[in-house]
């Protein structure tokens, strides 16, 4: 089986250096920095060409410690496999988000931990599985999961190249998020500031009485905000009962 890591700097069958395998893969994650549905494909992308012996990369998020959201996979495989990992509530991805930091499965045809989803698992010719924990936010897990064909794939190599891989993309993941908080906050910002300009244009009222109607509106019709600005904005009204006198 072919490594991505063969092109690193080292001398011919030497093992390439950890280091150097995660500076090209830091590189690869920025260079494809966009949103964060862009940085999960970057991740699996990078996992399966960075990990030695992986064949197939996944990304799932554990919410409540049952649902298992497929965030980005390198095929339809690992989304297959959260699924029968979520039907019956056990699995190596359950076990590190909650349990573990790292889940290593040798051979699944053997493996007793979890018996219906490894014996599902190498029917559909999964033989070897590690799996990462990403993150920790409240009640949402993120897991690293790698999957090989083949029995006994995933050696030491593999597990320490991609526990750090782990850290690299959880790091990564972070950065996306944060940006698209910031991006969504921005374009609240500006859904909001242009609804008090159409009220205080219309109505010769101050930028704090239109926050006002803004909110008094929120309350008694019992929507967020921000929905209400956006319905403003788009249709240029507002209930004349919710109006401050001029």
């Amino acid at each position: 089986m072919t490594s991505a890591t063969e092109d690193l700097p080292g001398s011919a069958g030497s093992p390439p250096r950890l280091g150097d395998v995660m500076s090209r893969v830091a590189r690869h994650l920025q260079e494809e920095h966009g949103d964060v549905e862009d940085t999960l494909q970057a991740i699996t992308a990078s996992a399966v060409s960075t990990v030695p012996h992986a064949d197939e990369c996944g990304v799932s998020y554990v919410i409540g410690r049952r649902k298992i959201e497929s965030r980005a996979a390198s095929s339809d495989l690992p989304r297959i496999l959260d699924a029968l990992q979520e039907q019956q509530g056990e699995g190596p991805c359950l076990d590190a988000v909650w349990n573990h930091q790292v889940v290593r499965v040798d051979d699944l045809a053997s493996d007793d931990r979890w018996p219906d989803f490894t014996r599902r698992a190498a029917e559909l010719g999964v033989g070897s599985m590690m799996c990462f924990q990403l993150f920790v936010a409240g009640d949402k897990l993120g897991a690293l999961n790698l999957y090989s064909r083949t029995r006994g794939a995933f050696d030491e190599e593999s597990q320490d190249i991609g526990l750090v891989f782990a850290s690299h993309a959880a790091i990564a993941l972070a950065g996306a998020e944060h940006e698209a908080h910031l991006r969504t906050g921005m374009l609240n910002r500006d859904v909001i500031g242009q609804a008090k300009g159409i009220l205080m244009e219309r109505h010769k009222v101050t930028a704090q009485q239109a926050f006002g109607v803004l909110a008094r509106v929120s309350q008694e019709l019992n929507r967020k905000l921000l929905d209400v600005a956006r319905e403003l904005s788009d249709t240029g009204s507002v209930p004349e009962s919710h109006l401050p006198p001029n």
